[in-house]
């Protein structure tokens, strides 16, 4: 499986620095630190209710946490937060995909939206995440794991360097976790970075572990 080769700034890092994050009253997590460096793939565990899919929504800068910093090339991301949604894709737990749009037309708006769109065609995307012959069905009538693999295709239509992506195998059979993991290891390889939630063991080269309490 290929994906685009444009090599990532090796120098880049986003470090986290004494997080803190409280839902409904109760503690999440405090003073959470790790850095994420270029070439790196970090796999968030816990159980449920420990904060994974927050603590992913914090890295987005989709949600604020109690106390703590996010820095993207040592700059507070809150100082600029266009220049770092710039960088990254997000793929949260649902799919979230438009079930009345075709893959294609999903594809299609998924790159006019990106900061950094590639050159591979819409229809080597969808055939890379084995989607081959589904490209103008409308995309509610296909099954959990094909609507999975048609978010997932996103990644190939934006060049970025951070991934953040939350249980990204759901669904998934063994065939496509296998190309799941081997996206990520060509991404590790060019300098990207990811980090992901998900019950499944990543079977990537380059991962490591950060377990939430």
């Amino acid at each position: 499986m290929q994906v685009s080769q444009r090599q990532f700034d090796r120098q880049n890092t986003l470090t986290i620095s004494q997080l803190e994050c409280i839902r409904d009253d109760r503690v999440l997590f405090e003073g959470l630190n790790f850095e994420l460096k270029a070439g790196e793939l970090l796999q968030i565990e816990g159980h449920n209710g420990s904060g994974k899919t927050s603590l992913l929504r914090i890295l987005c800068g989709l949600s604020l946490p109690e106390s703590g910093q996010i820095f993207w090339q040592q700059q507070d991301i809150e100082e600029d937060k266009a220049v770092y949604w710039e960088n990254l894709s997000y793929i949260g737990h649902a799919p979230g995909v438009k079930g009345e749009l075709t893959p294609i037309e999903n594809l299609r708006m998924a790159k006019a939206l990106g900061s950094q769109p590639t050159d591979i065609s819409l229809e080597s995307a969808l055939e890379q995440v084995g989607l081959y012959g589904f490209e103008d069905v409308p995309t509610r009538t296909l099954s959990a794991g094909q609507q999975r693999r048609v978010a997932l295709a996103r990644l190939l239509t934006n060049d970025v360097q951070l991934w953040i992506l939350d249980e990204p195998f759901t669904a998934l059979d063994k065939k496509a976790i296998q190309m799941v993991e081997s996206l990520l290891d060509q991404h590790a390889q060019r300098g990207g970075m990811a980090v992901i939630t998900s019950h499944h063991h990543v079977n990537c080269e380059y991962a490591r572990i950060l377990k939430l309490a």
